[in-house]
């Protein structure tokens, strides 16, 4: 899963990835501070996976991962070149989501590129840089497909969702929001990997009195959250800077930080949550000696298409999946206690992989 953070600048985003990715991204109060996209790796917290590994003496434990992004603080005109421009439009392209990080803090030692905290407006703002820019490409589509269908007439069909679709931006609308007529169409669509057809996770960045009850006393939160509702896309609450403390500490130091705080999880657990969540996406387990891993899916994957996330042999050879649930065989103590028990099922081809399954694939290729 790759990620891409964006919003104005100084509104919390590099702190957010350095706390994040502990790439030490260089954080600073003034715009374009971030020139080059940088992009770090985060490890999936998941508990599952260290009882699994000791119940296996497995020799390593690999947790799933994400790829942040963090790109250059976006400004009004940034799809004309203003600011830093078009280079970091594109650099989110290649991303499943964006996580779009807002301001909702007063502080008057940090400058805001408005002169003034307002949530909606910041956001529109760029909604509306990626919108220019989806349309941008399309212009440059569709003069290109228009000229080929004159000499190649199964163009034609593409040409007239074009014209929709150009129609659907221009009135302002998300090309997110944008009904595809059919499976054809629906490939074409995500041919174009528009910036304003990827789901959206705004991450609320308050100060540190807003984290404890959750933003619910903050006015500019409020303001995100009926923005969000309104194209149902994920909120999450946040503070970069006390992430930033968090990310110095031990998992045991962290703990008890968190606790004086009143905070069940990190804002990282609160981002991975609501990743997974928006993008549909749960994890499987495999386990032995050698190695204990998760692998993250999409919701509702069958057993074949799992499996050929370890590799395609898995999935061209499939003959049959061992599952058991995660907990189940916990409580057993062992893959054989949990046969004895009835707990272990032979699963074929149609079988719906579930969050939290033990697998063991047979396969022959």
């Amino acid at each position: 899963m790759k990620l891409g953070i964006v919003g104005l600048p100084n509104v919390g985003k590099s702190t957010l990835f350095n706390s994040l990715t502990k790439a030490g991204a260089e954080s600073a109060n003034y715009p374009f501070c971030t020139i080059d996209p940088n992009v770090g790796i985060v490890t999936v917290p998941d508990d599952r996976l260290k009882k699994l590994g000791d119940l296996y003496h497995s020799k390593k434990v690999t947790p799933a991962v994400i790829e942040f992004v963090d790109i250059a603080g976006l400004v009004k005109g940034a799809s004309k070149g203003e600011g830093l421009g078009n280079q970091f439009l594109a650099n989110i392209r290649e991303v499943d989501a964006i996580v779009h990080v807002v301001r909702c803090f007063d502080d008057s030692n940090v400058v805001h590129v408005d002169g003034s905290v307002d949530p909606k407006r910041d956001i529109e703002t760029i909604n509306l840089e990626l919108l220019f820019s989806d349309m941008e490409i399309l212009e440059r589509r569709y003069a290109k497909t228009y000229k080929q269908a004159r000499m190649d007439k199964t163009l034609a069909k593409e040409v007239a969702m074009l014209e929709r679709l150009k129609d659907h931006l221009e009135a302002g609308n998300m090309a997110k929001t944008f009904e595809v007529q059919d499976e054809d169409e629906e490939l074409i669509f995500k041919g174009y990997n528009l910036l304003t057809a990827k789901p959206v996770i705004y991450a609320a960045n308050v100060d540190e009195d807003s984290l404890t009850d959750d933003g619910a006393s903050n006015e500019y939160v409020a303001a995100v959250r009926e923005y969000a509702a309104g194209e149902g896309s994920e909120v999450f609450v946040i503070c970069a800077q006390i992430e930033e403390e968090i990310a110095e500490l031990d998992d045991e130091e962290k703990a008890m930080f968190l606790e004086e705080l009143g905070l069940e999880e990190s804002g990282l657990e609160k981002l991975i949550k609501a990743s997974y969540s928006l993008l549909g996406l749960i994890s499987y387990l495999t386990s032995g000696e050698d190695e204990t891993r998760a692998w993250t899916i999409k919701k509702g994957t069958k057993a074949p298409q799992a499996a050929g996330k370890i590799h395609t042999d898995f999935e061209r050879g499939f003959i049959k999946a061992e599952v058991v649930n995660y907990q189940d065989l916990l409580d057993c103590g062992s893959t054989a206690a949990a046969k004895e028990k009835g707990l272990v099922r032979v699963e074929g081809k149609e079988y719906v992989v579930q969050d939290g399954d033990v697998i063991l694939f047979r396969f022959n290729v």
